[in-house]
């Protein structure tokens, strides 16, 4: 694929004003200056004056520069629509990158779904576990995670020559999962069970794979920085600090559990990347424990209609943590009943990428 077409049609329609104006707001709302309302930045309209064609994603995973260039078409419907997020790009393939690292057979969805591959639990489940936790090995060179960093130089190519570009359109993180998704990736559903008749080595597995991340994540920002010091880009949308940990598997657990097996090893993170916590589903169980999490600037949750959001906002925004990526009917909703959204509540952008439609 002849990349530099549609480099050449980006760096004709960024305009560094608004993007400069746009960043600025940013940094104000993720540093709570705001104090009432909330936030729904936009930008100018910048449309463009060439076809970018939809590409499916299963093209993409054997494919470094149509990986890019899916990317970037996200980065030119950003700019034809006039939407308030970020430009950015990430190396897009889906949660299976660690559990590949590992051997986890990565599956490919039917291109009707046009959604991203995910992994099959390990044969053996804790047995195999056992075997990694005995090897400590870490290979990030290996399947996803070889991708993951080809793509990073790849792109660092690429736009180089490209001033406007290479200066706003940022790379964030790839989708690293939290300690307790990736242990249940990797050892399956059976993991929930044995959380109790085997906690020491849940215990063991969950302490290796938080140190996988912190590994990974400081090699991917010694290639790719993050925005500054204090800030990072996840789906658009800046936050302060470096990482949003996706904690989707903790739905299944208990608020209790949740406090004794996966918050430890989150506020490990924390301490060493700041940043915030992410998660799917209904989460409103043990969101007081993740409000406890030291350092804790920022959340996101996808599904807003399976919780209690009184109590989200009580532990978020009421605590200084502001929420990015809001979806705008719970926005809505929360501003015709009256609640405070403290200026920290971010609105309209980045659910799910399945979730296409949302509840009136």
């Amino acid at each position: 694929m002849n990349l530099s077409i549609y480099l050449d049609d980006l760096q004709r329609r960024i305009r560094p004003d608004d993007e400069n104006r746009l960043t600025d707001s940013w940094l104000s709302f993720a540093d709570c200056k705001p104090s009432e309302g909330f936030f729904a930045p936009s930008r100018s309209m910048s449309p463009s004056a060439i076809s970018w064609p939809d590409i499916n994603i299963n093209d993409c995973i054997d494919s470094i520069d149509l990986m890019i260039y899916q990317q970037l078409k996200t980065v030119s419907d950003t700019l034809a629509s006039g939407a308030g997020e970020l430009l950015s790009i990430r190396p897009n393939y889906g949660t299976g990158i660690i559990p590949s690292m590992y051997g986890a057979e990565i599956f490919v969805m039917p291109a009707e779904t046009n959604t991203l591959p995910g992994a099959r639990p390990l044969p053996g489940a804790m047995n195999a576990v056992k075997n990694i936790l005995e090897k400590q090995e870490m290979d990030f060179s290996k399947k996803l995670a070889g991708k993951v960093f080809n793509f990073a130089e790849r792109w660092l190519e690429v736009s180089r020559p490209y001033a406007e570009v290479s200066r706003y359109v940022r790379m964030y993180n790839p989708d690293l999962q939290g300690p307790l998704p990736l242990v249940e990736l990797l050892w399956g559903s059976g993991v929930y069970l044995d959380i109790f008749d085997e906690s020491e080595t849940v215990n063991a597995a969950l302490d290796f794979f938080t140190y996988v991340i912190i590994a990974f994540l400081k090699k991917f920002h010694a290639l790719c920085p993050p925005f500054d010091a204090e800030h990072s880009i996840e789906w658009g949308l800046l936050h302060r600090g470096k990482i949003i940990i996706r904690n989707d598997a903790a739905m299944n657990i208990s608020g209790n559990m949740y406090k004794e097996f996966v918050m430890p090893r989150d506020q490990q993170i924390i301490n060493i990347f700041g940043g915030g916590i992410h998660f799917c589903g209904k989460g409103d169980h043990y969101i007081g424990h993740i409000s406890d999490i030291e350092g804790l600037s920022t959340f996101n949750m996808s599904q807003p209609e399976y919780n209690d959001m009184e109590i989200i906002y009580q532990n978020t925004i009421d605590k200084g943590i502001v929420i990015i990526g809001m979806p705008e009917f719970e926005v809505k909703r929360a501003v015709a009943a009256g609640r405070n959204l403290r200026g920290r509540v971010h609105c309209g952008a980045s659910i799910a990428a399945w979730a296409e439609k949302q509840p009136n």
